[in-house]
């Protein structure tokens, strides 16, 4: 098997704490900036950051979904690490200042990939469609921060 990583990021016109602040507000902001991929979304413990367990379903393909049941963790300032209890799947989000009122956003996100054959496409093109997935997350995460 080998691992997959995807990494989308984007540059917000908000201060850092304010985004990383939306971001791990997992009982508010952060179920309305997940887009038609994400389905079943409920917070099961906490909800603002560390120590919170929030499921979801993700449907990256018409015919791959995935059940996360995730934990989320803060091992650093700026850093939310959300780890699926249900694979090996582990998504860091990184929030940095980046200038005057704007803050770099960073997602990045791991997990163990079938072998032979399949694992060759799902390393190909999983990172691709993940990509564009949390494009649209961060699309969203900036409407609603630069408000």
């Amino acid at each position: 098997m080998a691992q997959v990583e995807a990494t989308t990021e984007r540059v917000v016109g908000a201060d850092a704490e304010t985004v990383f602040d939306a971001i791990a507000d997992y009982s508010g902001t952060r179920a309305k900036l997940l887009p038609e991929h994400f389905s079943e979304y409920e917070v099961r413990e906490g909800g603002d950051g560390e120590g919170t367990l929030v499921h979801w379903k993700l449907q990256a393909t018409s015919k791959r979904v995935r059940d996360c049941l995730l934990e989320v963790s803060e091992p650093a300032d700026g850093e939310l690490v959300e780890k699926d209890r249900n694979s090996s799947m582990v998504t860091t989000w990184r929030v940095t200042p980046a200038g005057e009122g704007k803050s770099r956003v960073v997602v990045h996100t791991t997990w163990q990939g079938a072998g032979g054959i399949g694992g060759f496409f799902e390393k190909t093109f999983a990172p691709k469609g993940l990509g564009r997935i949390y494009d649209q997350v961060l699309d969203k995460l900036a409407t609603e921060v630069e408000k």
